[in-house]
């Protein structure tokens, strides 16, 4: 009953998206306030019955009911309970399910906390969402219904993909959701704005923190992905180019580029078009993220499915949506008035060159994943295109942008005086210098080196930029007031401001630990008996053993490694010092799908990792094989991470990019919009 009940929300909520996509629409182009209020209505009633039905799909797994074909294919009664209730969104019909609720939660929280909005505005971003869930409930109820019966039910399932069955994938494709869908309600406002044929300040100052918390969301679901990769798949790396890590890439990206954009539309009343354009290809990109882990055009650890009927479907409903909003643009958007002027060296000028090169990343980003599948397609060729392609476009491109990235902020509006920002940025770019020098130090003065000193240069630069120009701000000689003058200067400052530097201070941090990730690390391959020590990145590793453990739904392989400091070494081998620390790499058996997971041991002091993989399940001669690494300075990738999510956060915090915000006033100003 349980399925059937979920199968007929989901037909309900179609009907609730149909009345929301068709009716606060009919109501905008006649200023009709009941039927825009209409809108409302639906979403919430879309909201509580896509609600209701991942509610129902839920119970169905955590109580393993087999009659739910989803639910044998993607479960087991051995398997932990977060594992059965995050087996929901671990396949491609709870994910597409996931989807809808996130994306009806989004129109929710629009209608209930956008009745600042201009009404005509709020009914159609509310119209533009309820035509985005259309597609994707058609899609679910036609191509992939999560509530399909099995009869007769097995007596037990075929367990979730071992891969998924990790606290890190629990929580990664939520995050991640949150901020594809999150960048709906940035698109669904730019084509309300076509249509309406007005972007002015508000608008950019509403559709911000909308944007902003999708950024943090994608921030942090592309980092919990990341960390998966490095510990989970046990090849010491974090991050490969994989499509399907790409396809996450690039709408964060463009997102950036936005949220940047925004800025300069609210502060200067500029750059309405190419804002425009910036939602309408983030959302674009989002979609495209959907289609490439869905179409089967790729084979990932990443991706649900391989039908490629239901690729077509995404496929035609991706052209839908973005043909149909770049057409609008291409209609509407030379209507919108350009707006104030401004010199070549200013903030404006800075954010330009900030979204042109982030625009071009993306693009390169894109021109790599795609190759291949086009090539295929059309000549039958494959090719791969890896690391080595990224890394030689990419980096030229960021270089410049965290360099303009460390100046912009301490830049004027309208007019910037470049000489006066060197001034102020002086002690950042002795900062930046020094650990040049100690990249070279480290790594001397070979393509290493430069390359290390380069890494290390740009990342202490934007930390050191970022720091000063909150500095200045709280250390103001012309405030005066010694240190009780700071304290109110720094209370004063716009949330906004120090989420600014907080987030730049997190790519600082962030580029120090690719710098160390991808320049400076060692490894080696190993084969050891029980007593035998190895050597890695100058620390000492002791082989104690294996043993086999149970699990729920697994068996594992465990080695006991202590890693040792001080000893000597006689005879060549080295005895004696005093056990630091331990670390228990496995190898875990999923007997009922038949497969294997690599689960890393890793030591961490916070600057440096010490990382252990087994490389095989069974000995050789009695002697087991270890995969070792020395990875100095990677926990910063994500604590970087974090910084830049905390950042956002700190941010969005300030009520003036708050939804809701500004707050109304009893006698409406001159020029704007009353209720209705």
């Amino acid at each position: 009953m349980i399925a059937e009940l979920g199968h007929y929300l989901l037909v309900l909520a179609l009907a609730m998206a149909l009345v929301q996509a068709v009716v606060p629409l009919i109501g905008a182009a006649r200023g009709d306030a009941a039927l825009m209020a209409a809108g409302r209505g639906a979403a919430m009633a879309q909201m509580l019955a896509i609600g209701a039905a991942f509610a129902c799909l839920t119970v169905a797994f955590v109580t393993s009911d087999f009659s739910v074909l989803l639910v044998a294919s993607n479960s087991h009664t051995a398997k932990p309970l977060l594992y059965k209730i995050t087996g929901v969104w671990g396949n491609h019909e709870g994910s597409l399910l996931l989807w809808a609720l996130i994306l009806s939660l989004y129109g929710g929280a629009v209608a209930l906390f956008g009745r600042n909005l201009p009404p005509t505005l709020r009914a159609r971003v509310l119209s533009v969402q309820g035509m985005i869930a259309i597609g994707f409930l058609l899609f679910m109820l036609l191509t992939s219904n999560p509530f399909e019966r099995l009869m007769p039910p097995p007596a037990e399932g075929r367990d979730l993909n071992p891969l998924l069955q990790d606290p890190g994938l629990a929580f990664h494709p939520p995050f991640l959701y949150l901020g594809y869908v999150g960048f709906s309600i940035a698109f669904a406002f730019a084509i309300a704005a076509l249509i309406e044929g007005r972007v002015d300040a508000a608008w950019a100052r509403w559709v911000r923190p909308w944007t902003l918390a999708a950024w943090v969301f994608l921030t942090i679901g592309i980092a919990l992905g990341s960390w998966w990769a490095y510990y989970e798949l046990g090849w010491g790396g974090w991050w490969f180019w994989d499509p399907v890590e790409n396809a996450s890439l690039m709408p964060w990206m463009a997102g950036t580029a936005l949220l940047h954009s925004a800025i300069v539309v609210e502060k200067r009343d500029t750059l309405k078009s190419w804002t425009i354009l910036l939602a309408i290809l983030t959302f674009s990109l989002s979609l495209l993220g959907t289609f490439i882990v869905r179409s089967g055009v790729i084979t990932s650890v990443h991706a649900f499915a391989s039908d490629p009927t239901r690729g077509v479907f995404v496929l035609v409903f991706m052209c839908v949506v973005v043909g149909g909003g770049l057409a609008l643009y291409a209609w509407r958007a030379p209507a919108l008035k350009p707006g104030g002027l401004f010199a070549p060296v200013s903030r404006e000028s800075g954010l330009v060159v900030n979204n042109l090169l982030l625009a071009a990343l993306a693009a390169t980003v894109l021109i790599g994943t795609l190759y291949p599948l086009f090539l295929d397609a059309f000549a039958g060729t494959k090719v791969t295109v890896g690391p080595p392609f990224f890394d030689a476009t990419v980096v030229p491109l960021a270089v410049p942008l965290l360099i303009v990235a460390g100046m912009g902020p301490s830049l004027a509006w309208k007019r910037g005086d470049l000489g006066a920002v060197l001034q102020r940025l002086r002690f950042a770019m002795v900062a930046a210098l020094l650990a040049a020098a100690a990249g070279f130090a480290i790594g001397g003065f070979g393509v290493d080196g430069a390359l290390g000193a380069l890494g290390m240069m740009l990342g202490v630069w934007l930390v050191a930029a970022s720091l000063t120009d909150i500095g200045e701000r709280v250390w103001s000689r012309r405030g005066g007031g010694g240190r009780g003058g700071a304290w109110r200067r720094a209370r004063g400052l716009p949330r906004s401001a120090w989420g600014t530097a907080i987030a730049h201070c997190g790519v600082g941090i962030l580029v120090l630990g690719i710098t160390g990730a991808s320049i400076w690390q060692s490894e080696r391959t190993v084969t050891l008996a029980p007593g035998d020590r190895a050597e890695i990145g100058g620390r000492t590793l002791e082989f104690r053993g294996v043993t086999q453990q149970p699990g729920p739904n697994y068996r594992s392989t465990m080695a006991d490694l202590r890693l040792i400091t001080g000893g000597s070494t006689v005879d060549g081998a080295m005895i004696g010092g005093r056990v630091v620390g331990k670390l228990a790499p496995e190898i875990r058996y999923y007997p009922t799908q038949g497969t294997t997971t690599t689960e890393a041991a890793i030591r961490t002091n916070g600057v440096t990792d010490v990382y252990v993989a087994l490389a095989g399940a069974e000995p050789v001669d009695g002697k087991w094989s270890f995969r070792l690494y020395h990875n100095p300075l990677t926990p910063w990738i994500w604590g970087g991470a974090l910084v830049m999510a905390a950042g956002g956060m700190v941010s969005l915090s300030d009520r003036r990019l708050r939804v809701g915000a500004p707050r109304r006033a009893r006698n409406p100003a001159p020029g704007t919009v009353p209720a209705e």
